[in-house]
């Protein structure tokens, strides 16, 4: 842990999850110190919620736990890309498979491009 910058961020490093077998970008989360060695420890994703304050399975609600292939730290010690396979198909709360599946087109436009893999509301009760 000591070559992992979490004091630039106030404690919390960015973390990209990525498709292990495909590269699709899926999410982009925090992770704390604890959040970082529960997924090494576990080998399933875990973050830290910075709408909640607290530390969160990823999947533990909606069932679509990311399980961690790879880990991988950039040059300066402060970012992380989790390499995972995807259970349940989405990664996004929104019912998406990426939490990236708008594209913006001009400066009035954004279109969605992936369909939906579930609804919410009938996951998360909201």
């Amino acid at each position: 842990m000591k070559d992992i910058d979490f004091k630039k961020g106030d404690g919390l490093i960015p973390v990209i999850a990525q498709d292990a077998a495909t590269g699709e970008v899926l999410m982009l989360a925090y992770m704390n110190e604890e959040a970082l060695k529960k997924t090494i420890q576990t080998k399933k994703a875990h973050y830290w919620s910075r709408s909640r304050q607290k530390l969160w399975l990823k999947g533990e609600t909606s069932g679509h736990i990311q399980e961690v292939k790879d880990i991988l730290l950039d040059c300066d010690g402060d970012t992380i890309v989790l390499k995972v396979e995807q259970h349940g198909g989405a990664a996004c709360h929104k019912g998406y498979r990426s939490c990236f599946y708008r594209r913006i087109l001009s400066e009035d436009t954004i279109e969605t491009f992936q369909e939906m893999v579930f609804d919410p509301k009938e996951k998360y009760g909201k």
